[in-house]
């Protein structure tokens, strides 16, 4: 039965990205928020269906960022960027430049302004960060950025990059942390979609002004200790 449910999202989920695809391209043609439309549409659909063919729900927790705001979350899964899109007003997603090469996706994420990056570039990558965050900040738009870089699995830790701290000494602004424990039902490789509750919790923002030590001490400790906690409770459930 697990199988069958995952196939029939999975299917279901494929079709629905090329069918949302084709009938958005005259977006390119009109203003940013109509290809932001589509997206969120496409975000809330992916979410709708992964509840009703693979019995897969999500709660949100914590208090949902507004505004201008910088949101560092943990990464585990691709449901991670399809929530946020669905769950927050026009964010700014940080993502590698390679993805910008992926047909219909790429043009996408260009039109929506969402902030790449060349990770191989060292400094210029950071700098082009930072002039691409302040742009979203001053846009009223929250700047989603995982902090590792990229995903990790349920219960493991990568090293956080220094990208989050350059955006929050450069921003002036708080940052929110968030955990999910996603990758326990969408995991990053493989085809099962498994049921249950995933939860993305937003935890007590970190003010702006603190030293990059001191940011970066809180921000891992925060982020880590929920998400254990979270990937713990659905063990348990």
């Amino acid at each position: 039965m697990l199988f069958l449910r995952s196939a029939a999202f999975n299917l279901t989920f494929y079709a629905l990205s090329v069918v949302v695809v084709i009938a958005a391209v005259p977006c390119f043609l009109l203003p940013r928020r109509c290809t932001f439309a589509a997206m969120k549409f496409w975000s809330h659909m992916t979410l709708w269906l992964l509840r009703v063919l693979a019995g897969t729900t999500y709660e949100v927790r914590g208090r949902l960022p507004q505004g201008g705001v910088l949101v560092a979350s943990k990464h585990q899964s691709m449901w991670d960027t399809i929530v946020m899109t669905a769950i927050l007003k026009n964010p700014a997603m940080v993502l590698k430049r390679e993805l910008l090469w992926i047909p219909f996706y790429g043009w996408y994420a260009m039109k929506s302004r969402m902030i790449a990056i060349d990770r191989g570039s060292g400094s210029k990558a950071i700098r082009r960060l930072v002039s691409q965050g302040k742009a979203a900040l001053a846009d009223g738009r929250p700047i989603v950025i995982f902090p590792e870089g990229t995903r990790s699995a349920p219960g493991s830790k990568l090293d956080y990059k220094p990208g989050v701290a350059a955006l929050y000494r450069q921003l002036g602004a708080g940052c929110v942390p968030a955990a999910v424990n996603s990758g326990l039902f969408w995991g990053r490789r493989g085809f099962t979609r498994r049921p249950g509750t995933i939860v993305i919790e937003f935890l007590d923002p970190i003010p702006a002004g603190l030293d990059r030590k001191t940011f970066m001490e809180q921000l891992e400790t925060r982020i880590e200790t929920a998400a254990a906690r979270l990937v713990e409770e659905a063990r348990g459930a």
